[in-house]
Formats: structure tokens, sequence, C-alpha cells
């Protein structure tokens, strides 16, 4: 039976071991095909432990954590990911930013997913954030390296009230599997007004 709970601060911290690993085995995958480490890792999550309104959303097997959402206030992200907001004229200070969701395969179809969204919007709503958002990475569907049944995740966004904005699209830098270093990936936002 799986249990899920919200953390922060020093609970949260002391999940960003595990969390590492298991965002590079998710990542691993497609559509990220991230080649990362844990160091990197446990550097990029010690932002959002250090932000106070910080909320992490963990789902457990037992002891093992077997998934994961995270949200932020987005004036506690780095400037890359603020830039496309404010080039659309959104306020910085009314969006509560949802960064990754990742759950292991073995626990995928099982309501999860929702219960992230759910607890993350709450989250959102109890601090006054009238806007939620996140970014996804844009891959071509012809791409070679689409597994076969692989699906697309813009239906369950879109039924979860989110919209792509196609102004706000951004570039992230990561290794994928097979480069010798990280390279620009196009990742498009999508909104949603409470």
């Amino acid at each position: 039976m799986i249990s899920i709970r919200t953390a922060t601060g020093d609970e949260a911290r002391s999940v960003l071991p595990q969390l590492a690993t298991l965002r590079m085995q998710v990542f691993r995958q497609w559509p990220y095909l991230y080649d990362g480490d844990a160091q990197y890792e446990q550097n990029y999550l010690s932002t959002y432990a250090a932000s106070p309104d910080a909320v992490f959303v963990l789902a457990f097997d037992g002891i093992d954590l077997v998934g994961c959402a995270t949200g932020v206030p987005l004036k506690d992200e780095p400037d890359h990911c603020r830039a496309p907001f404010e080039h659309a004229g959104v306020a910085i200070d009314q969006v509560f930013y949802f960064g990754e969701s990742v759950l292991l395969d073995t626990w995928r179809g099982r309501g999860i997913g929702h219960r992230f969204f759910d607890e993350r919007e709450r989250c959102a709503k109890e601090l006054g954030y009238p806007i939620t958002a996140f970014c996804a990475v844009v891959r071509h569907p012809a791409d070679p390296r689409r597994p076969a049944l692989a699906r697309s995740l813009d239906t369950f966004w879109h039924s979860r009230g989110y919209h792509p904005v196609p102004a706000m699209k951004a570039q992230f830098s990561w290794r994928e599997l097979g480069e010798a270093q990280e390279s620009a990936k196009e990742m498009q936002f999508w909104l949603r007004r409470s």
C-alpha cells in the first residue's frame, strides 16, 4: 500500500539523496533521456528545500521513496525559469511553480499523479497563489528514440485545467544519454489560473 505525504524544511532535506537517485532513474527514460549525476541532483534539489514555502509531495512504498512532486514559489526559482513569465507579462509573485513529478513505472496508472497535483494545488491555494505552472520538454513526435508505447501527458494536464502558452518557452540544458556534454532542450510552459 502506497502512502503519500507532504514535506517541507528538515523533512524535505532528509529525503534529498533518495530523491536525487529517483530523479536520475525516472528522467533517464523518455522523454527526458537525462544522463545525470547525484551531486548535481542534490545541489539542484537543495534550492527547493531552502525555500520556506516549497512543498515536496512524497510517495512511499513502505520506507522506499517511489515518487515525488515538488512545488515552490516562482520567485524562488532561478532567472532562466522566471524569464518566460516576465517576458509574457505574468507577475512572478502570483505564480506557484511545479518542479518535477517523478514516479516509478510500477506505480503509474493508480491515481498518484492526480494526488501529486492535488497536494501542490492545495499548497498554492493556501499560500495565496492564483496561478500554478510547470514546464515539459518538447520532443518531435517522430523522434526515433520514442518508445512504441509512450503516451503524451497532454490529455492528463488539460484535464487538470492546464494549458500550454505558446509564447512561453525556454531552453534548459542537461546531458542526454549519448551526449558528451550538456545541450539546450526546448521546454514548454503550462499554466492554470484558479
